[in-house]
């Protein structure tokens, strides 16, 4: 998510960032970072907490996602910027201890004892406080101004981060020494954000991390532990069957995040997602997921959506196979919200990997659809600002007759229908139902 602090640049690190000719990009890597069968699901400290975070904190938003939500599959526990203060000996972020008393292997331990995964976050490039200590690379005797071009930019936040050569002797054993220490921590998940090409801080700045990803696969790979390997945000869809190869995930827009208002997000963020997903929708599958950004239900209307569209926006993610990932305040859930983002049947069509697609978007009345064998997925949005009636026709699903027809979300049957299946929707509102033809 775009970061709006300039002191955490510094804070953070970045792991590294920079793309090898294009011919040798490749080069002797892993064909697929470790495989992710399914979208992730868990909870992001970003939305909710900024970069106000500590060890108490995420340990109180964990409680409840152990006690309430862990039975439904979320698990990961992401803990976004500023959980890192200066760097090691070798060039390494290290824990920041006033936040993290127990050190990142302490908070690792704790969640797994409880049957949870650890995520952090890092961005890609060398940092210019690394570049100035010059910093010796462990297991080697190079040092990092060896492995760094200071004058090409490590990721799109900018200046703050310089490029890493992955040509010269020592750039590729510095990830692998990172990769190894996050291993030996315990971590289980890496958000790689300002990764170019593609989007990140104000004005996009220019730059190219393909390298920096596929070396951080390798790396990763290599230290034997599964981790997942997230990029962020924006990436540049000309380079999706890249970002396919290497990592488990992308984001495919901006930050979700409505900032400098007093709420999580708004549907007018929510709506750009709808025109974006069906650029990418045939990338989305086992080892890979389309990541359409935090889930933004929980607190009731301090989400920034009503009702309506909180369903709808649980809907959508799950129908496109985005990891579910939220980002509310979870030591303040509404009972209301809770139905949402734990609903099995909403959240075993999000598990089962196939993304829906629309048949139109050619009105601000969309109808999104999933075939499975013998049945349908359909899924049915009002993005516009006044109610409407919607007529569903079987014929433009592929076939005549007769359908059986159950509301998803409640599943209750609603009967049988001949030729279609007609119904009023709220603005902002949704539908999501199972059609079956009739034999």
């Amino acid at each position: 998510m775009v970061r709006f602090a300039v002191a955490f640049l510094f804070l953070s690190l970045a792991l590294i960032s920079s793309p090898a000719p294009a011919g040798q990009m490749t080069l002797a890597l892993p064909a697929k970072a470790d495989p992710a069968p399914r979208p992730f699901m868990g909870w992001s400290s970003w939305s909710s907490m900024r970069g106000n975070i500590s060890e108490s904190a995420i340990k109180a938003q964990a409680r409840v996602m152990a006690a309430k939500l862990k039975p439904f599959g979320y698990i990961y526990v992401n803990i976004d910027a500023n959980w890192s203060l200066g760097f090691d000996k070798y060039g390494r972020p290290k824990p920041n201890l006033r936040r993290f008393p127990d050190g990142i292997v302490g908070m690792a331990s704790w969640l797994h004892a409880r049957g949870l995964k650890l995520g952090i976050y890092l961005v890609p490039g060398l940092s210019r406080a690394v570049y100035q200590a010059n910093d010796r690379i462990r297991g080697t005797r190079y040092t990092v101004r060896q492995i760094a071009d200071p004058l090409r930019n490590g990721n799109t936040l900018g200046s703050a981060f310089c490029h890493i050569n992955y040509n010269r002797p020592g750039a590729r054993a510095y990830i692998q020494s990172w990769a190894n220490l996050l291993a030996r921590w315990g971590v289980d998940y890496i958000k790689l954000d300002f990764v170019g090409p593609g989007g990140g801080y104000r004005g996009f700045r220019r730059t190219d991390n393909r390298a920096d990803v596929a070396q951080w696969a390798a790396a990763l790979k290599r230290t034997g532990r599964p981790v997942w390997l997230e990029l962020s945000n924006s990436l540049a869809m000309q380079d999706a069957g890249y970002w396919k190869r290497y990592a488990n995930g992308w984001r495919i827009d901006g930050d979700i995040e409505a900032y400098h208002t007093a709420f999580l997000t708004s549907w007018n963020r929510v709506r750009t997602r709808f025109s974006a997903v069906p650029l990418w929708d045939r990338f989305a599958g086992p080892g890979g997921w389309n990541d359409l950004d935090s889930l933004e239900i929980g607190n009731g209307n301090r989400d920034g959506l009503t009702l309506d569209e909180r369903k709808s926006v649980m809907t959508f993610w799950c129908i496109s196979g985005s990891p579910l990932c939220l980002g509310a305040n979870l030591t303040n859930l509404k009972p209301e919200d809770i139905n949402i983002i734990t609903n099995r049947s909403l959240i075993a069509i999000d598990q089962s990997g196939r993304v829906a697609v629309p048949l139109s978007q050619s009105s601000l009345q969309q109808v999104w659809l999933i075939r499975n064998a013998g049945s349908y997925i359909v899924a049915v949005f009002n993005l516009g600002h006044s109610p409407t009636k919607i007529n569903l026709t079987w014929i433009s699903f592929g076939f005549s007759g007769r359908a059986d027809v159950t509301d998803i979300w409640t599943h209750r049957p609603l009967g049988r229908f001949s030729h279609g299946f007609t119904f009023n929707l709220r603005p902002h509102a949704s539908r999501l139902l199972r059609v079956t033809p009739s034999r």
